[in-house]
Order: structure tokens, then C-alpha cells, then sequence
């Protein structure tokens, strides 16, 4: 997600922002990278030049070169502007879902679509303000070989129900799924669409007679990441000849370079409501211009990473996890459960890009995965203490090692290389303690 732009834009930057003094020059240079890392990462030209120059406009109106830390000032016009390129934050809190209502969601074929509407259904049931609402998912796809039956089962994954039209129509059928969700009070209709490999006539003839058949209250469209700036032609497309009133961008998770995403909201006016961000039901996210824009720049996005801890972790827990660190009684077993905690919230890889600083990092996959599988094995070093070990682990003499090693299937220098990083961990704590860097818990 954006990892291409990351990588480049923040090496570009942290050289930059240390200088005590910045000239024309080297702010031209800055510049000109910028504008090679957007091509590079398949923005359009015309949109690049948009950019570069709303940036040095403002450049010099903040007269940057003369400011305290203009390196820093720098870096903050570009990111205000790349704010602006990926949206307004006010959308963010404006789209929400009406209830009831039914959700026309169109795309391509081989966009994602259809895995979409799984993870919509998932996330709307996941708000808590949502927890009551019952939403179901119907199709009207006849064309693909068992896309229909590819609804129905992860549609009892994201916990949604299904219904199936006997009708063969499109829009008969989607006028009877649509009924059927009236009659049973359902809160949200989700109505997958048929699509194709490319845009004809044929599919937007189609989509416009189901638009004026079930009038849907919302109508969202997915465009695949991958596809660069075709996306931004089918959006056009779509919009001309059906209309509609938010994007989702699907496989965000990819090695796609983000010009796409970058590019969308500027050239079309539209917003970018959600992006998918895996294969998982729950790898859904609400699109925050702002926190994308600093994970860009590889500011990080605390922000969003608190919100996906709330999700996943119980509060009795963090609040569990606080207390331990504040009393100093920090043992294996809470160190345990915070590797536990982290593996809910998402991978090492994942996790990164919303950390300060780390977003950055050219940590090649065997690094991570290293990292993982330590992580994993003195997961299972600790499972193989006793209580009063993992609560004592100053009472591990030779002896006891060996049994644990033995227990883990580990060798004893690796139980003695988690015992380090044990402590490691509790000087870590000490310092944060000192310093007041506990305040409240995640």
C-alpha cells in the first residue's frame, strides 16, 4: 500500500528535513525527485505537474527557505498538498450508511468485487453502533461461473445472510432480492453487480436498468489497485454512463505502486470511501486522507493502529497489559500476551507501516519473516515454562533450560536468547516509566 512512494518519498525527505538551510537549489532538486518518484509510481503526467506546483506555490508563500526549521516546512507544504490530492477529511466522517438502504456495488471483473461486499458486510456488523443492524447479501451476477455461490459462502463468513432470486433477469431479480430484504427488515441490502473484463455497452446498459429499477441509496464502485491509471478510465466510464457516489480501492495490499489511489480523487472529484487491505474479511479500512498521507511521507499512523487494537484486543486486556508495565511487574507471561496482542492486530509487516519512521524500512521479506518465526518460537519457549517460571524467570537455572528447550524443541542458546530480549524489554519499560511515557494504555 503506497510502500513504492514510501520508500522513495521518505529518503528524499530525510535528508532534507535536517537541513539547517535550504536553498533554491536543493529545494529544486527535492522537487524534481518528488516528481520522478509520482511517474515512477504511475501518476499521470498532467496530474504530477498539478502537484509540483500547488507544492512550490506554496513554498513560496510560507517562504519556507527563511523559516526556523524550513526543512521541516518543507516537508509539511508536501504533505498538506498530498492531503488535498487524497481527500477531504470531512468525507470521512460524511459517508455513512444510511438504514435501511440498499448498496448497488459495481466493478470489474477480477476487480475484487465480490470479496468486497463480504468485507463491507463484515465491517458494518463490526461497528458497534452497528451490532444490531442485519444486513444481507443477494446477486445478480449470472454471467460468472458460480459467482453466485461465492456470495453465499462468504456471506456466512462475514456473518451477513443471503438470499437467492429465482428470477433469470438482472433487474427482475434485483427488484426481488431488493423485496425480499423489505419484507424481512433488513437494514442494508448489499447488491453485487455482473461485470466484465473490460467496459462495454452491454454491462452499462445493464447496470443502468438495475440503477433505475432499485433506485439503491448508495452506489459504490471498486477499481482495482493494480491496474494503474486504466482504474482511472473505468472510474470515468463508470461515472459518465451510471454514476457513482464513492470508490473503493481493492489489493492496496500489493506490490501496486499507488498511483491510482494517489490520482483518483484529484482527477475525478469523487471520494475514496473504503480500501481493501488483504484477503481476510476484516481487511477492510476506512479511507483517512490525512493518515495516508503521513504513512506516505513514513510519518506513520498511530492513529489508525490504536483503532485496529480497539478492534481486536479486549479492553480488559489492554487495560491488563497497563497495569502490568506501570507496577513493574513485568513477567514472561505478560510478555508473552503482548506478542499475542500484536499477532491479533495484524502482521510484523503490516504493523510497520503504521510506526513512525518504519514505513520507510527496506526490510526485505526474509527479515520479516525471520522476525515472525522468533517471534513464534519464543512463543513457544514460554508455553513451555511453568507458571512460576514464567512469573520468576530468575529461578532458570541450566537445568531447568534444557527442559524448557527440550519441551520447545528449540536449542538452550535460543532460550537464552529470549531471556536477553526479556530483559531488554523490562530496561525498555524502565525508561518509559522514567521519562512519563505512560499515560494511558494504547
Amino acid at each position: 500500500m503506497f510502500d513504492f512512494l514510501t520508500n522513495k518519498l521518505s529518503s528524499i525527505f530525510s535528508t532534507i528535513s535536517d537541513s539547517s538551510r535550504l536553498t533554491e537549489k536543493n529545494i529544486k532538486d527535492a522537487l524534481n525527485s518528488v516528481q520522478d518518484a509520482l511517474l515512477q509510481a504511475d501518476v499521470p503526467y498532467d496530474l504530477v505537474q498539478v502537484f509540483i506546483e500547488n507544492v512550490k506555490k506554496e513554498v513560496i508563500g510560507q517562504k519556507v527557505i527563511a523559516a526556523l526549521k524550513p526543512g521541516e516546512q518543507l516537508v509539511k507544504v508536501v504533505h498538506d498538498q498530498l492531503k488535498d490530492f487524497l481527500g477531504d477529511q470531512k468525507e470521512v466522517k460524511k459517508f455513512e450508511f444510511q438504514f435501511p438502504s440498499t448498496v448497488m456495488v459495481m466493478g470489474l471483473q477480477g476487480s475484487g468485487k465480490t470479496t468486497t461486499l463480504s468485507k463491507l458486510a463484515f465491517w458494518i456488523k463490526k461497528d458497534k453502533k452497528n451490532k444490531s443492524k442485519k444486513v444481507l447479501l443477494g446477486s445478480v451476477d449470472f454471467y460468472r461461473p458460480a459467482a453466485i455461490d461465492q456470495l453465499e459462502i462468504i456471506a456466512g463468513q462475514a456473518g451477513a445472510d443471503f438470499y437467492r432470486s429465482q428470477e433469470t433477469d438482472p433487474v427482475y431479480a434485483a427488484r426481488d432480492i431488493q423485496k425480499y430484504a423489505k419484507q424481512h427488515n433488513y437494514d442494508v441490502l448489499l447488491l453485487d453487480t455482473a461485470g466484465r473484463l473490460h467496459v462495454d455497452d452491454a454491462m452499462l446498459k445493464e447496470l443502468q436498468a438495475i440503477d433505475v429499477g432499485v433506485r439503491p441509496t448508495h452506489k459504490l464502485l471498486v477499481l482495482d489497485a493494480m491496474t494503474g491509471q486504466e482504474s482511472l478510465n473505468v472510474a470515468k466510464t463508470f461515472e459518465k454512463h451510471v454514476g457513482f457516489d464513492a470508490v473503493i480501492m481493492s489489493k492496496m495490499d500489493s506490490d501496486s505502486r499507488g498511483g491510482a489511489a494517489f490520482s483518483f480523487r484529484y482527477a475525478l472529484k469523487k471520494q475514496i470511501a473504503f480500501i481493501g487491505i488483504g484477503e481476510k474479511v476484516e481487511d477492510l479500512e476506512l479511507f483517512h486522507p490525512d493518515r495516508m498521507a503521513g504513512r506516505i511521507l513514513g510519518m506513520g499512523d498511530l492513529t489508525s493502529l490504536a483503532e485496529k487494537a480497539d478492534a481486536t484486543i479486549k479492553k480488559s486486556e489492554q487495560e491488563a497489559a497497563y497495569s502490568s508495565f506501570i507496577s513493574g511487574n513485568f513477567s514472561l507471561q505478560d510478555f508473552a500476551s503482548q506478542m499475542d496482542m500484536m499477532g491479533r492486530i495484524g502482521s510484523m509487516s503490516s504493523l510497520l507501516k503504521y510506526i513512525p519512521g518504519m514505513g520507510g524500512l527496506k526490510l526485505s521479506p526474509e527479515m520479516i519473516q525471520k522476525g515472525e518465526q522468533e517471534m513464534k518460537r519464543f512463543k513457544a519457549i514460554i508455553n513451555s515454562m511453568t507458571p512460576k517460571e514464567r512469573l520468576r524467570p530468575s529461578i532458570l537455572d541450566k537445568s531447568r533450560k534444557k527442559r524448557v528447550a527440550m519441551g520447545a524443541g528449540v536449542d538452550l542458546s535460543q532460550v537464552n536468547q529470549l531471556l536477553q530480549r526479556f530483559e531488554q524489554s523490562k530496561q525498555y519499560v524502565k525508561l518509559f516509566k522514567k521519562f512519563g511515557g505512560f499515560k494511558q494504555p494504547f
